[in-house]
């Protein structure tokens, strides 16, 4: 999921006129110093050569805490081009104006889209048609057809990149690291926030872990892997695991791997069924986002040379992960789980939701460029709300659940 850090900008500015180079900075609502951007690539050739500046007229408070103070990183998508409508209701409002069928206001305005992928935060993204836009003073060069042509594939390889292999390292960070005391039982349930902070951390793990795959090659993963590891030990000002620590930490591998090598001999028929149980959310995500690939390849919603940018692209592949994201969350245990399992459960619906709300952002830009007719967008705006409905509604259950603090 993308960091989306739009409504919190106040002003901002980027600088393409060095070919190959961009840079930046950002000035956000509650923070004193912009953040800086040191990309590498180039812009779209509407901004290649140039510098922008621009400026939000409504910025509000953002949760930006762990936004690093310096972005560097990779050029994804960068462009001011585009015209779209821009609806002057909310974003969650949209489906309801299909479900009725009332005509939605809009109005023209300026889109600007500004990507990157951050060696510290992994994809950053500021779409929006609200704020100001100004080039300042005449471009450095031009780019041409065909260098936006290899611009561009080159943004999505490293998108596609990214995607493919984020959810691989940060699996194989999290079975990697132990913690240097025996594994026990805390006496009270994680909150939400402590979850929160572990799931941070693990990100952070496999945006470094990227991040250098990307520059130094898959063959050095493993080496990869352990140096970021006794990094992120030593930012935390963890102490070196002494001997017997260490001792322990095998000790209880060698149990886990035991314990789990008799599961598999030895199955548990009440747990082989409690692992079988899909919960009805995922089950109606999944099958909609089947549909939903179906019918995009019988309407012809994409054509054949389409990006990782394209906004059927995004609508598709952002349904598609929030339906694994949702059972990562919800399968394999009966409803609603256990309470010192409610914090990490509402930190993985969270995450889903945020791929739903990614699926409603590319309605939008499939309205905006007529990619999808209208009684085919309408239906699919009423399942997204309904969808991201029903997660806000199962977040609030185990947030009551962790606030009585009993099952």
């Amino acid at each position: 999921m993308a960091w989306r850090i739009d409504e919190a900008v106040v002003r901002g500015e980027i600088d393409n006129r060095t070919r190959g180079r961009v840079t930046g900075r950002l000035w956000f609502v509650g923070r004193d110093e912009p953040v800086v951007l040191e990309l590498e690539g180039n812009c779209w050739r509407d901004l290649a050569g140039r510098r922008l500046e621009f400026t939000n007229p409504q910025p509000k408070p953002g949760a930006l805490d762990k936004l690093a103070p310096l972005q560097r990183g990779t050029v994804g998508d960068i462009s001011a081009s585009r015209k779209v409508k821009v609806p002057d209701v909310p974003l969650s409002d949209l489906h309801l104006y299909y479900k009725t069928g009332r005509e939605m206001p809009w109005h023209w305005g300026n889109a600007l889209y500004l990507e990157w992928i951050s060696e510290r935060n992994g994809r950053v993204v500021i779409e929006t048609a609200t704020f100001d836009l100004k080039i300042v003073g005449e471009p450095a060069w031009e780019m041409s057809e065909a260098e936006e042509e290899v611009q561009r594939k080159a943004n999505g390889a490293a998108l596609t990149g990214f995607m493919d292999r984020l959810a691989a390292a940060a699996g194989a960070a999290e079975r990697e690291i132990v913690d240097d005391t025996p594994a026990e039982w805390d006496e009270r349930p994680q909150t939400e926030e402590e979850a929160e902070a572990e799931q941070a951390r693990s990100d952070k793990l496999a945006d470094r872990i990227e991040a250098r795959l990307r520059k130094e090659g898959e063959e050095a993963y493993d080496r990869i892997l352990e140096e970021e590891i006794d990094r992120l030990h030593r930012e935390e000002g963890r102490p070196e695991p002494t001997p017997e620590q260490l001792a322990r930490n095998a000790e209880w591998i060698e149990e886990m791997n035991r314990a789990g090598e008799e599961a598999l001999t030895n199955p548990d028929p009440e747990l082989e069924q409690e692992l079988e149980f899909e919960h009805p959310l995922v089950e109606r995500v999944t099958e909609f986002a089947l549909q939903l690939r179906e019918a995009a390849q019988a309407e012809g919603w994409r054509p054949e040379d389409a990006g990782q940018e394209h906004p059927v692209t995004e609508l598709l592949d952002a349904t598609l992960i929030a339906g694994p994201k949702l059972a990562g969350a919800l399968n394999g245990k009966y409803w609603p789980p256990e309470i010192e399992f409610c914090a990490h459960t509402i930190v993985r619906l969270k995450r889903a939701r945020g791929y739903l709300e990614d699926a409603l952002r590319a309605v939008e830009s499939c309205h905006e460029e007529k990619l999808i007719k209208p009684e085919h967008l309408g239906p699919i705006l009423v399942k997204l709300g309904e969808f991201i409905q029903d997660t806000d509604a199962l977040i609030a259950e185990l947030r009551a659940k962790l606030e009585r603090g009993t099952d």
